[in-house]
């Protein structure tokens, strides 16, 4: 049997993240019809940071939040826990569909991510932060090309960042692929334990008195005159007099929302917990980086508290026709024989190490490649999706956007582009799929071809469509 396949065995299909003795009990699903001046519906952390910073503008507000199965159970407890300041998914997306907004949007970034931190602090959340930037390493001469060349520009332009060479980065980290790395050390990013910050939110939440009801789906909503919203769920109904939708990339009624976005499957892989001789062949837990190859279809990777590593990303990244996402797609033995396979070609020496756990998980990408937030019902519904892989922190920014648009003390962040300007919608199947599938075939040709990208990618650059998702 070949070593991937062989680590794999044994492994769990869980979440990481869920799978922790600290992990609360289900709350019980919703036994009546209510009412409220707020209804959240999505138990993740759009849904659970729209809570608390309503709550902490206005504290008598009464919320109910609704999550179909259990908080954390979507994206939020299925990441890569990688905490970063961006907004708007880098310089050249956001120069291109916000022009002149890019300084604003980077002050806004790092304000979010250091208001997220001092909320996990201020309510003794322990999510097992850890500061340690952002890392890309180069596979390819490529990639040492450009990644050399963001490295003189940032730096130029003040920021904290360290270039290694060949030697230096596997000194850092230790693997024969690496032809040079650059850390960015500017500002507070790092990563963190997603389901616990959505745990900790949910204790918060309840003592704040938001009722939360978990096993409970919305199944249509409607207005209700012309000041309030009735949302149905199976048997019973909540008035409201505000929605917030944080659903993410999955099934809502509203179709202005479904249109903006379209879902994308990730999957991963948690190694068990490396003994002295498996952190001495790679010395990884001395830097302890977060990690990422300079590629189109990029792996990321970092370690845990506990010394495991987390793998995905890379060739296994998945959409599925017509928005698929059935449960049958969340545990495809081929996806996760790949990421195993290119988890051992960065790192031979850890032949002989397994698998513990296995997951996947659904990333809601837009046109535009980050959020967006929009609203309907004369102001009385908004939402923010479509995180494009950034959400850990980013969704406390979206949250903050949706509860500004639903009236809760707005700021003029909503008279900026990144806000008011429109995404163009997704194709309609079967153009959807064949574009999306087409366009990783060719991204997937450039990363075996040193970077070089064909006329169909070069086409989506000149639109700014060509990013992996």
């Amino acid at each position: 049997m070949q070593k991937h396949i062989e680590a794999l065995k044994d492994s769990k299909y869980c979440s990481l993240w869920h799978d922790q003795d600290v992990r609360p009990d289900t709350l019980p699903a919703l036994s009546e019809s209510t009412s409220c001046e707020l209804l959240i519906v999505g138990g993740g952390f759009t849904g659970l940071w729209a809570a608390i910073q309503v709550k902490e503008r206005e504290p008598d507000a009464d919320i109910i939040l609704i999550e179909k199965t259990f908080l954390a159970d979507g994206a939020s407890g299925r990441n890569g826990g990688f905490l970063s300041s961006s907004l708007a998914h880098g310089d050249t997306n956001t120069d291109h569909h916000f022009p002149g907004e890019a300084d604003k949007l980077y002050q806004l970034g790092q304000q979010n991510l250091t208001e997220l931190l001092d909320t996990l602090k201020r309510y003794n959340i322990e999510a097992h932060y850890e500061q340690v930037g952002e890392t890309q390493v180069a596979t390819n001469p490529a990639s040492v090309t450009a990644l050399r060349k963001d490295f003189e520009q940032e730096k130029a332009e003040g920021d904290n960042v360290v270039w290694f060479n060949k030697e230096e980065m596997q000194e850092q980290v230790n693997s024969p692929t690496y032809l040079a790395g650059l850390w960015r050390r500017t500002g507070q990013d790092g990563t963190i334990d997603p389901a616990r910050i959505c745990w900790g939110l949910k204790a918060v939440l309840l003592k704040l008195g938001v009722r939360i009801f978990e096993n409970t789906s919305l199944n249509d909503i409607q207005p209700l005159g012309t000041e309030k919203m009735r949302v149905k769920c199976g048997y019973f109904v909540i008035q409201s007099n505000k929605v917030l939708m944080a659903t993410n990339a999955f099934h809502n009624p509203l179709s202005k929302l479904r249109k903006s976005i379209i879902p994308v499957w990730d999957y991963q892989l948690a190694t068990e917990p490396l003994n002295e001789t498996q952190l001495a062949a790679i010395g990884w837990h001395k830097t302890r980086h977060a990690m990422g190859n300079h590629a189109n279809m990029f792996h990321y990777y970092r370690m845990t508290h506990d010394n495991r590593i987390t793998w995905g990303g890379g060739g296994a990244v998945r959409y599925y026709f017509n928005n698929g996402t059935n449960h049958n797609y969340a545990d495809i033995q081929l996806r996760f024989e790949q990421l195993a396979q290119e988890f051992f070609e960065t790192f031979p020496q850890l032949a002989g190490i397994k698998f513990s756990h296995r997951w996947s998980g659904i990333i809601a990408t837009s046109t535009r490649f980050c959020m967006v937030s929009q609203q309907a019902f004369n102001g009385r519904v908004a939402w923010t999706v479509g995180y494009t892989g950034l959400g850990v922190a980013a969704s406390r920014f979206g949250a903050r956007i949706a509860i500004e648009l639903l009236g809760y003390q707005p700021s003029d962040i909503l008279q900026m582009q990144f806000v008011k300007k429109k995404p163009m919608p997704w194709a309609p199947e079967p153009f959807r799929w064949f574009g999306v599938w087409y366009t990783q075939k060719a991204l997937v040709k450039a990363d075996t071809n040193d970077g070089k990208r064909g006329l169909w990618l070069k086409l989506l650059d000149s639109m700014n469509l060509g990013f992996s998702c």
